[in-house]
């Protein structure tokens, strides 16, 4: 049974001063490197919500299957609804949700996460003194009820509160790094360049 992989990447950047889909980490467009996080670690299909910039980020880049959000203007929630919605005539059990802000992402974090994916599974990796983030999986009889909550800039949070013991946390802090890379200088850490050259047009 296959589990979908999901990149939102639709952000503005505005406390970073660019789409962060922009930005370029080791060679290549950030939102590339995380769709190759999810590939890597066997996600089938993986599909990226794309908004702000949309046509520049496609241009430079080769994703998998894009989905826009119209209205990324309103935050995460919209994003996540959109990658849902995309998923829902597929046959994928499950999908793992990422974010393309966060370089020190693996694949290997992402399979535990997916480990145990059925239609019926909700995870959530955890960090340091137990800190939830990213990935969170899924399972797709979730889906429904993980839009419908997805208002604003909170994405699948307060589905996930309401849901309790049923999410299984799991430990992912010896294997990646979940800082969301939201400010201009955190650039430097993660050598990230925030200022990429326009395309050259022959």
């Amino acid at each position: 049974m296959a589990t979908a992989g999901l990149l939102l990447a639709a952000g503005a950047g505005r406390r970073f001063g660019m789409p962060k889909a922009l930005v370029s980490y080791r060679g290549r467009l950030l939102v590339e490197h995380a769709a190759a996080i999810l590939t890597a670690a066997g996600c089938r299909p993986v599909v990226v919500v794309l908004g702000a910039q949309a046509d520049r980020v496609r241009a430079r880049t080769r994703l998998p299957a894009v989905v826009l959000n119209d209205d990324w203007e309103t935050g995460m929630g919209s994003s996540l609804r959109a990658g849902l919605s995309a998923l829902t005539s597929g046959t994928a059990v499950a999908t793992v949700v990422t974010l393309v802000d966060m370089p020190g992402l693996t694949p290997q974090a992402v399979r535990r996460v997916a480990r145990a994916a059925t239609a019926d599974s909700l995870a959530v990796a955890t960090y340091q003194d137990g800190r939830r983030g990213h990935p969170v999986l899924l399972g797709r009889h979730h889906w429904a009820g993980a839009a419908a909550a997805a208002i604003g800039d909170r994405g699948a949070r307060d589905y996930l509160r309401a849901q309790g013991a049923a999410v299984r946390l799991v430990p992912c802090a010896d294997v990646a790094d979940d800082t969301d890379v939201d400010l201009p200088e955190q650039a430097a850490a993660y050598r990230l360049a925030p200022d990429l050259p326009a395309p050259r047009i022959e």
